[in-house]
């Protein structure tokens, strides 16, 4: 054996010898302990870049390493090939996305075939093949028939580049996750699926994975999910039957209350103005709220400037009957809690920024503890206007002061008192909510899996039958660039009969989005070529949960939770029978280049044009090629 290692003598001699012999072949009913390494798949949009190599290298050494301790080690690979990029490069080349993508796959796999990754090539997959979106359509049909999949009009996040709709974590921070364009405000009729049925799971289960995951990946998942204990509040409206209900994790600051303030779209906001003077002002500040909000997203409305306006409506503090004047104000989000809060200033800061930009009081009811003691704190008389003097507000916990009865409690007590107060005398009671919302995945274009629904004048809106699955997407379509979905333009997709009355009918015409297509990947590689079911039960359960898992962190709100709400679906289908489908997962980092053009360094992406081809890097494909040999060598 040469004592250094010389890529070009001998790497093709055995990869083809591994080839022919299916070396890396994962094998069922194997006596030896299992070990499933999996790497995120890639898109293939292109090359792969250096980037992908780091991350594919990573997973191939451990999968190496693996086999020479004795296990039987499963190491796959496919492609997550649905998609607006080759929508786009299909506009852009004047080519159907099916043949770019295809061009590109088999350019990317003959790149990691050339640089030695053992993967077991048996089990590739590819989503915008019929045999696997076959089955994101089986898993929507479930989902429909067991009340997780719907449909309704909603305001949504709008990429007016990619023309289609965002997640709202494809949205975060106001710009498309993709392109970085900045995202409006859509009002849209689109399907939904209801993660927030498992929003209590989601965090829940995190203890199953807590030793094996990232505690940043973790962390996230917990704030995305926004899991937040406290209490359901129903101010009566003075003149008005109708009470409008708050959520608040701080009900033991109710005595501090100066307003209740609701959101722009609070349904209640029209009837409470009719008949005032104060009708037309008031709904047209409202109506300039929703406009600027079209181009803002939930993370951007919590960082504009507080605006709000007095509705001349007075609401009654169900604690002291104090009348509280109602405030409509931009900074309160619709699709968060109720819609409507208790402005609470010297206890939140939000609220404060308000109070002293509209010189509202300012109560403080919340004293510090100093060493145990209670801290001092300006007696306010409840009800009046007297306003302190504060500097900023006090959001921590401390003993409750100018709270009547409840005065001389600490926070964390008398919360709970005060809420089972509220339910003995049926204004409230002790609630949990969450910041998740339900998953838009209906996109309007063309490269995705079709949603299985057909609609028809006389029986309306009717599944299509799992034994006429898949719905097969056309061959091709013509992108007009107009924001629908370019398969309105297909009449032989388009054009059906009911299956119902076998009337004419039509399809639906958006595509499921392509996070649909990688939720489930890994357990279709465990039985990739199984035509009657997603998968065997019997044989995942050999394989799944995967032992490791290595991917970018930047997937931690996205493809992560979605992949962890699939499984709960999985399990409740009886297809597994456990509730977290990785043990381990490494965020292994990114390999950053300069973007052309600028003296900006970022991480390599095909979209960014800084990726680097691993043929034009030898240095770096040796040293990959060291670390796998050097393993192989030591065992």
């Amino acid at each position: 054996m040469d004592e250094k290692y010389f890529p070009e003598k001998i790497e093709e001699k055995w990869q083809q010898r591994w080839a022919e012999t299916q070396a890396f072949a994962a094998r069922e009913h194997d006596p030896r302990p299992k070990f499933y390494a999996l790497e995120m798949l890639p898109y293939p949009s292109g090359f792969l870049h250096m980037g992908h190599v780091r991350n594919y290298a990573i997973g191939d050494a451990l999968a190496w390493y693996k086999r020479l301790r004795g296990f039987n080690v499963l190491h796959p690979i496919g492609w997550d090939s649905f998609g607006q990029p080759a929508e786009q490069a299909a506009i852009k080349r004047g080519i159907q996305p099916r043949e770019w993508t295809e061009e590109n796959i088999a350019h990317m796999e003959g790149q990691l075939k050339r640089l030695g990754i053992s993967y077991d090539w048996s089990r590739e997959i590819a989503a915008h093949r019929p045999e696997y979106y076959k089955w994101d359509q089986w898993f929507f049909l479930k989902m429909l028939e067991g009340g997780l999949a719907y449909k309704r009009t909603s305001a949504v996040n709008w990429c007016p580049k990619e023309e289609t709709v965002l997640s709202n974590e494809q949205s975060s921070g106001g710009i498309c996750w993709r392109c970085g364009t900045a995202v409006v405000k859509k009002e849209i009729e689109q399907w939904f699926l209801r993660i927030t049925n498992y929003a209590e799971q989601l965090v829940e289960h995190i203890k199953e994975i807590e030793n094996g995951w990232p505690e940043k990946v973790l962390k996230r998942q917990r704030d995305w999910v926004g899991r937040s204990e406290g209490a359901f509040i129903d101010f009566a409206v003075k003149n008005f039957e109708e009470k409008i209900r708050v959520f608040t994790t701080r009900i033991d600051t109710i005595f501090g209350v100066n307003a209740v303030v609701v959101a722009a779209e609070h349904p209640f906001l029209p009837r409470l103005l009719e008949g005032s003077s104060l009708k037309e002002e008031v709904m047209q500040f409202a109506e300039r709220v929703v406009a600027a909000r079209a181009i803002k997203t939930e993370d951007l409305a919590e960082e504009e400037d507080k605006l709000g306006m007095n509705t001349g409506q007075l609401a009654v503090n169900p604690f002291n009957g104090e009348l509280l004047p109602i405030w409509v104000a931009n900074y309160v989000l619709m699709d968060y809690g109720s819609g409507a809060v208790m402005s609470v200033p010297a206890h939140d800061e939000r609220d404060f920024e308000f109070a002293r930009k509209y010189t509202l009081p300012i109560r403080q009811v919340i004293a510090p503890i100093v060493h145990g003691k209670q801290g001092e704190s300006t007696d306010v008389v409840p009800g009046s206007d007297q306003s302190i003097e504060m500097k900023e507000a006090f959001t921590e916990f401390g003993v409750l002061v100018n709270s009547g009865e409840w005065s001389g409690l600490l926070s964390p007590g008398a919360i709970g008192r005060m809420a089972g107060f509220a339910a003995a005398k049926g204004f409230g009671g002790a609630a949990v909510t969450y910041r998740l919302r339900d998953w838009g995945i209906s996109r309007q274009r063309f490269w995705g899996a079709p949603i299985p629904i057909i609609y028809c004048d006389q029986c309306g809106m009717v599944p299509v039958p799992e034994k006429d699955l898949p719905v097969m997407l056309p061959d091709k379509a013509e992108f007009t660039g107009t924001g629908e979905s370019p398969l309105k333009g297909v009449p032989e997709f388009v054009n059906t009969s009911c299956p119902k009355c076998g009337k004419q009918a039509v399809r639906e015409t958006d595509t499921m989005d392509t996070f649909v297509d990688s939720s489930w990947y890994f357990f279709r590689y465990c039985d990739p070529r199984n035509d009657a079911m997603p998968f065997d039960p019997e044989i995942v359960k050999q394989w799944i949960p995967v032992d490791q898992y290595i991917g970018g962190d930047s997937h931690a709100v996205m493809h992560l939770i979605y992949t962890r709400f699939w499984n709960k679906v999985m399990r409740d289908l009886g297809l597994v029978k456990f509730n977290e489908p990785v043990k381990r997962l490494l965020t292994q980092g990114m390999v950053t280049n300069r973007v052309e053009g600028t003296n900006e360094w970022k991480a390599m992406s095909k979209s960014l044009g800084n990726g680097v081809d691993p043929r034009h890097d030898r240095s770096f494909r040796r040293r990959c090629h060291a670390v796998v040999y050097s393993i192989r060598r030591t065992g």
